[in-house]
């Protein structure tokens, strides 16, 4: 289980910097909102860029040129992974930024997505140190890596409802860039 603090990501006895959601974290999620969802989510899958990293997982899927993650909320395909062309509001899935090179999906109003309840709640690289995110949750990439190689799909991500007060600016301190030090061992490279 991976479970979120005011100290950052806690992930196999390790503590990570973690950024969140610009609109802080609520417990009353929306589409548009910024915000990072409280509650308990589960990793459903993986993405990963082939022209720009391994497969982490056996499970983890190729990010195609056409693949796109469909935000709109009066479309049927809601939150859900679709193909362009598209014209309903999208994501596109291939940035030229490193952001999405692995992404870990989650269940937050996902497969059964209700209108406006927010999308695309992913586990993906951070921008850089202290730059918040849309809604998801941001890693260095060495962390995003390490976890990507090691989870489950399932697994359990634990966002307290009580850290739903907090906002953006008492964010986890593990986010900002606070970096722990890591065992020789378990470093990986990017």
């Amino acid at each position: 289980m991976i479970r979120l603090s005011r100290r950052g990501l806690l992930y196999r006895g390790r503590w990570l910097p973690v950024e969140i959601g610009r609109g802080g974290i609520t417990a009353t999620k929306v589409e548009g909102d910024g915000a990072t969802p409280a509650g308990r989510l589960h990793i459903t899958g993986m993405l990963y860029r082939p022209d720009r990293i391994a497969p982490p997982q056996p499970w983890a899927q190729p990010i195609g040129p056409r693949d796109l993650w469909c935000d709109a909320p009066e479309d049927p395909q809601y939150n859900q992974q679709v193909a362009a062309p598209f014209a309903a509001s999208h994501e596109a899935l291939r940035r030229p930024d490193p952001l999405y090179d692995i992404v870990l999906l989650t269940d937050w109003n996902h497969p059964k997505a209700i209108p406006g309840k927010g999308s695309a709640i992913f586990v993906h690289q951070r921008r850089r140190a202290g730059y918040p995110t849309a809604g998801c949750l941001a890693l260095r990439r060495d962390h995003l890596i390490w976890i990507a190689r090691t989870i489950t799909r399932g697994a359990a991500i634990e966002i307290p409802f009580i850290l739903a007060k907090i906002s953006r600016g008492d964010a986890p301190s593990g986010a900002g860039g606070q970096r722990p030090p890591l065992p020789r061992a378990n470093r990986d490279k990017a």
